[in-house]
Formats: structure tokens, sequence, C-alpha cells
């Protein structure tokens, strides 16, 4: 009997499994509140430049743009009806005083710094300073996790996120503000890496892909609470609090999860492994199976795996062969891709001219079909057609913004709501495509680079929208052609549908050339019980 098997048998499909999705999802449902957090805290009302203290004559005259539409960044020199040379009177300068905010809605780190005209940048900043912590905690916590576990390191992230997100609500400057943000960014980093391990590890294979999808469905209901919750509490500071604050509960609720089983033998614990485990078949009324398994079992039928442990590989075998290179290097350009365009559109909400709360609800809501039909279509058509498809008609979605007029708001608002769910999609058809492409012996690996490059894709996207300021259309070009590269590279990856998981990297260069297809050799017929839909790790959603 596998390891696999063994833990099967005593694991089952019982309580414990609702029990490990709900602790598990409930935190992941907090991180779209923290993810998309700025579309509210960092919303730039309506504004204008405050008059000079002296400004005494009447009301006070504001320039208008090409559009006819008041001047948000400058204002008069002199009053219009002031008695000036034809060529003065109309001069402009900055604003030299400050602004005047419509904070009638809600009141903002934007309304609180005065992060507008040419400190508009620093909103953005902002955002790719909180995506830049995701990059640094997804690189350290990886392998804190393997030498620490992976609940210490889950426990330790929620109370530094619950820590660092409140603080946020307190910062007396942005600088602060920035700094207690990027330690949002860490924490979530190992919220998610851990959540998806012990969401893989802790529950039978015939489960994965539901606790992956039921996972990844928390962090959709996620996007639907937030708008209420920013509605509901229009001061930025306890709309921060108030979505930081229940990760303190969560760190507590984290004392109920059990550590891996798998990390506890390859760690030398296999006495706490064994008694873990019983106590799970136990919760499970699985009592009497689990006391058939004795330590010396529980070690042989890890053998296996203890032997894939010993067998060192880094991130450079991912360059050493032929066939990882080009995995490697299409699911990369796939991986930054997809977080690229994904959050360029995710925080691009408040540009559309609706209600930005009704306009959160439909950009979370459309994950919900569009992840529906990424399941259906992974299962019929294919990993590879399904990566492909959704990342091109995303990328086209963006670029046809391009040539609609900015007067057609709802027909933009429809081609962008269609473009982020396909994105969406691309998300949860890529952690499962990944899992399957690499080796078990460097699969994690691989996961990391992936998920590394998506952050490096989300933390560019902020930057890449300060380049509008050079024209418009600037960043929708460059957030399209990249999606669209990101499908191109997609192409040439092989199918895995019905494939048999390789476990070396030998076995990826015998199946690889033939994998054309999902009707393969008779051994994949064999392979086949396994569910089309069983990812070796789940993915959480773009979090």
């Amino acid at each position: 009997m596998t390891f696999s098997k063994t833990v099967d048998s005593v694991n089952g499909q019982g309580p414990f499994q609702f029990l490990i999705m709900v602790l598990l999802g409930l935190p992941v449902l907090g991180l779209a509140n923290h993810n998309l957090l700025q579309i509210f805290t960092a919303a730039t009302p309506a504004h204008h430049c405050r008059p000079p203290p002296n400004a005494s004559e009447g009301p006070w005259v504001l320039p208008v743009d090409l559009n006819g539409k008041p001047e948000s960044c400058l204002r008069f020199v002199h009053p219009p009806n002031a008695s000036l040379p034809n060529d003065t009177r109309g001069a402009t300068e900055p604003c030299r005083d400050g602004w005047v905010y419509d904070v009638s809605a809600r009141d903002s780190i934007v309304t609180e710094w005065d992060l507008v005209c040419d400190a508009n940048k620093l909103k953005e900043m902002a955002q790719s300073v909180f995506m830049a912590g995701m990059v640094v905690g997804g690189v350290l916590l990886g392998s804190l996790s393997d030498r620490f576990g992976r609940k210490p390191i889950l426990s330790c992230s929620y109370l530094l996120l619950a820590s660092s997100g409140s603080g946020a609500a307190f910062c007396p400057t942005l600088p602060v503000y920035m700094a207690l943000r990027f330690l949002c960014g860490f924490s979530i980093a190992g919220v998610i890496l851990s959540s998806v391990i012990l969401s893989v590890e802790w529950v039978s294979t015939r489960m994965r892909a539901i606790i992956s999808v039921g996972i990844g469905y928390f962090y959709t209901m996620g996007q639907f609470v937030l708008p209420g919750l920013a509605y509901a509490i229009p001061q930025w500071r306890w709309l921060q609090l108030t979505v930081s604050a229940p990760f303190f509960a969560f760190f507590l609720l984290s004392w109920w999860i059990p550590e891996s089983i798998r990390w506890m033998v390859l760690s030398g614990k296999s006495a706490k492994a064994l008694k873990t485990l019983r106590w799970v078949a136990a919760f499970n009324g699985k009592k009497e199976e689990a006391e058939k398994i004795s330590l010396e079992e529980l070690k042989h039928n890890l053998h296996k795996e203890v032997s894939l442990a010993k067998a060192k590989y880094s991130i450079a075998d991912l360059f050493r062969k032929p066939i990882l290179r080009r995995v490697t290097f299409c699911l990369c350009l796939a991986w930054f891709a997809t977080g690229f365009a994904y959050y360029n559109l995710a925080m691009a909400v408040g540009e559309f001219g609706f209600n930005l709360y009704v306009l959160q609800l439909i950009f979370g809501g459309v994950d919900v079909p569009t992840k529906f039909l990424a399941i259906l279509s992974m299962s019929y058509l294919g990993r590879h057609n399904t990566e492909v498809a959704v990342l091109l008609l995303a990328g086209m979605t963006i670029l046809a913004l391009i040539f609609v007029p900015s007067d057609l708001q709802t027909l933009r608002t429809v081609l962008a709501v269609l473009g982020k769910g396909c994105l969406s999609s691309s998300f949860s058809c890529l952690f499962l495509y990944t899992s399957e492409l690499y080796p078990t012996v460097i699969r994690q690996t691989g996961m990391g680079v992936g998920n590394l490059l998506t952050r490096i894709g989300s933390m560019t996207a902020p930057l890449v929208r300060i380049t509008a300021e050079w024209h418009p259309f600037v960043p929708t070009v460059i957030f399209g052609t990249v999606a669209i590269l990101g499908g191109s590279a997609s192409l040439f990856l092989p199918e895995t549908l019905n494939q048999p998981l390789p476990e070396t990297l030998e076995d990826l260069e015998k199946w690889s050339p033939q994998a054309k297809g999902p009707k393969q050799e008779p051994e994949a017929e064999k392979d086949s019980q396994r569910s089309p839909l069983q990812p070796c790790q789940p993915g959480l959603g773009p979090s």
C-alpha cells in the first residue's frame, strides 16, 4: 500500500474534510478583501484646486480642459474678473494651496495625503509595494515552511497579517502605510502557500478537486463581501481595521488545523504523525482502521517519498533539459501575463463611470460562471486548449477597449468584465496545468517559480498604469499585448488531460512528445481513474 492510499484509508471523505475546507477557506475569503482593498481605500474622488487664501473677489472660476470639464490640477493665477492685460488674464498654475475634495461618499488615503495630480503615481506605488511583499514572502516563506512545518508558518502569517493590517489603520504617514502594507503582502504569501499544501495533503485523492474548487470559491465570495463592507464603512481607516481584525480569530482557529503528516514523517516525527493520523480517523469515524496501522508500516509506505526528497533539485534544473526549458519558459510567460493583466482590470473598477460598489459586485460575480466553465473546458477540451483560449480572448478584449469611445461606458464595462473573467479562468487552469506538467521531484519548485512570476506581474501592473500620463491608451496596449503573448506561448505546451503524472524528469521526456491530445497509450487509460481535475496543488484564485 502506498502512503497516499494509507492516508486515504483512514482519512476518507468525512466531516474532517469539511472542517479543513472551512478553516482554510474562511481566511482565503479575507484575502480577497486585502488584495482588492485599495479599490476603496485609495479611491480618487472629484477634486479641484483650493483657491488662494486671499481669494475674496467672488467665486473662483476654474479653467476647463478640452472636454469642457473643470481642471483638477490647474487654477487661474488671477481671478477671471481681475483687470489685467489680455495676455495674462487666462494664465494658469498648479494647485499651490492643496485641493478641495468631494468626500460626500467616502474618504481615502488619496484625500488624506493628497495623492492626486503629480502625486498620483504614489497611489499606484502603494499597491506595487503591497505586491512586492507577496513576492518576497513567496520566496522566503516557502523554504521556512519546509524547515519548520506548514502549520507554524500558517499561524504566524495569520498573526502578522492581523497585526500589520490593523496597524495600517492607525499609520500617521504614507511611508509607514506602505511599510505595513508590504508586511500584509508578505504574510498573505505565507497564508496562500501553507493553505495550498495543507489542503492537498489533508484530503483524500478523490477529494482534491472538490476542495480546490471549494476554497477557490471562498476567494470569489470575498469579492462580494468587500463592496458591502466598503459601502457600510466609508472611512478608510475603519475599513482597513475591519478587514484585518478577523485574522486575530483565524490565528486562534489555526491551532485546530493539524500539521501535514508527510512533513512530520519526513522530519523524523513519525510517532506524532501516527498519533495525528489516528485522531483524524477517529474524527471521521474510522478509528478501527487507524489502529491497524503501525509506525513501521507508516515509514515503509513513505519510503518512496523519502527517497525522492533526498534528491536535491534547484531552479537551475528547470532549464537543463530541452523539454523542461520549453515548459518553464512558456508557463512563466503565461503566469506573468495572467497576473499582470488581471490586476490591471481588477484595480481599474473605478474608471468605468458607474457606481463603484455595484461594479465591484459585477467584477467579482463574473468569476462564478467563468470558473465553472473553465472546469468543464479543462475536463473535456483539455488544459492546453483552455489556457490558450482564455488568455488570447482576454488580450483581445483588453485591446478592444482602445477602439471603444469613452462615452460608451456600458460597452467598455462589458469588455472589461469579460476580460477579467477570462483571466480568472486562466488562474484556475494554470494551477492545475502547472502541477501536471512538472515531475514530482521538481513540481514544488516549478509551482514556486510560476507563482513568483505572477506576483511580479501583479506588482508591475500598477507601475505600468502610470504610463497613461504619456497617452491614455498606452497601458491598454501593453496589458493586451502581454496577455496575447502569454496565450501564444501556451500554444507550445503539451496536453496533460488523461495523462499519468510524471514522477521524474525521465517520465516527462517519455510521454511529452506524444502528448498531443487526450487519447494516448493504454498506460494513460489505466491512469484515467485519476480524476481529470485532480491537481497536485489547488488554486486559491488570484491571491
